[in-house]
């Protein structure tokens, strides 16, 4: 029997392969870009701040608020760990 010829999957030739998108942009809009993801980022920061500031002013409120025996109560649990 004759040996059938295996056909080799041909390579596909890339374009250069380090063509990026921002190669594509004008250094304008690049740096339009830049400073528009800076801000969303400064943004976000502040909201996360915000947040944590928050959950710290409700954690105080609550600890300021607590009955007799709930205090009590932790009192107890902490005695417990001794």
């Amino acid at each position: 029997m004759a040996k059938k010829k295996r056909l080799q999957a041909t390579p596909v030739k890339r374009q250069k392969e380090k063509n990026i998108f921002s190669d594509a942009l004008d250094d304008d809009i690049l740096m339009k870009l830049k400073a528009a993801k800076k801000d969303l980022l400064a943004d976000e920061q502040t909201k996360e701040e915000e947040r944590q500031e928050q959950l710290r002013k409700d954690r105080e409120e609550r600890e300021k608020n607590k009955t007799f025996a709930e205090l009590l109560d932790e009192y107890d649990k902490e005695t417990t760990k001794y």
